[in-house]
């Protein structure tokens, strides 16, 4: 069976009282989202006048858990993040991750640049520090000159290289093209990359996909679900031993390795509760 099909419906059932909780949770996802980002463009302002860097990180961070706990999910870490700049690669479940990954880690996301024009989440994500990579050749040089100052300032870029979510039970295959902007000879001095597995674990009442968001589901419907059934739920953020970009031959195998890393701790992880990873 192929990942994006089952039998399972794909939104549970919220009630009333979910209902209730949803619409209490929207709200106070907007009214802390406002001042928060807000704050966020004030402090990237007043780093760029003083040089000084870390106060923007504090708010984001902050939206994070804010989003996270809306979310209904425990946050368990473990590992070690990345010390030094450099890349984060992670396997992508939900919109979710954006919430996690943001509370677990001090990170700034790599993104197409489509998603800068997506209504909403694109000026979420500019205002996070997104960095948006364009696919054109004309950009190649001027890109990775940004990634190399964001790097060389000690920033921890954080990218899905699946290319698209699943539905939390499975890893998808790695793409190597998605690795190309690191494997340069501009950036390779100054590359790690760190692989990191994210997974989700449900509510004892809900099916062990209900944080999954993939195929034709609606980003609203399903928020609408998680926001309001999924207390009880947990998300696992394990950091893998970062590893030098130089060391691979090539994108390939480095993309073949952080694969590898990221499939091995989701499956530790579902081991553990006594759940199969599931295979393509």
């Amino acid at each position: 069976m192929a990942w994006g099909e089952g039998t399972e419906a794909p939104f549970a059932k919220i009630g009333v009282l979910g209902g209730l909780r949803f619409g209490l949770f929207a709200v106070i996802f907007v009214l802390g989202t406002l001042p928060l980002f807000s704050l966020t463009l004030l402090s990237y302002m007043v780093e760029r006048l003083t040089g000084g860097r870390g106060l923007s990180d504090v708010f984001i961070k902050t939206w994070g858990r804010m989003g996270r706990l809306l979310c209904g999910l425990k946050l368990e870490i473990r590992g070690t993040e990345l010390a030094q700049g450099g890349a984060m690669v992670a396997n992508h479940v939900s919109w979710s991750d954006i919430f996690v990954l943001h509370d677990a880690a001090h990170i700034h996301f790599v993104a197409k640049s489509e998603v800068k024009s997506w209504p909403g989440i694109g000026f979420l994500a500019n205002a996070t520090g997104t960095i948006f990579i364009e696919r054109r050749a004309t950009e190649a040089k001027r890109q990775q000159q940004q990634l190399k100052e964001r790097l060389q300032k000690g920033d921890k870029l954080c990218f899905f290289p699946e290319g698209t979510s699943s539905d939390g039970r499975r890893v998808l295959p790695f793409k190597s093209a998605l690795f190309s902007a690191f494997h340069t000879p501009e950036l390779l001095p100054h590359m790690w990359v760190q692989p990191v597995s994210v997974t989700y674990f449900a509510p004892k009442s809900q099916a062990p996909r209900f944080f999954g968001w993939w195929g034709n589901m609606s980003f609203g419907g399903h928020m609408r679900t998680v926001f309001a059934l999924g207390r009880g739920g947990r998300v696992r953020v394990t950091f893998h031993a970062p590893v030098r970009a130089a060391d691979f031959a090539d994108r390939k195998l480095l993309a073949a390795h952080c694969e590898a890393a990221v499939r091995a701790g989701m499956a530790a992880d579902l081991a553990e509760v006594g759940q199969e990873m599931a295979v393509d």
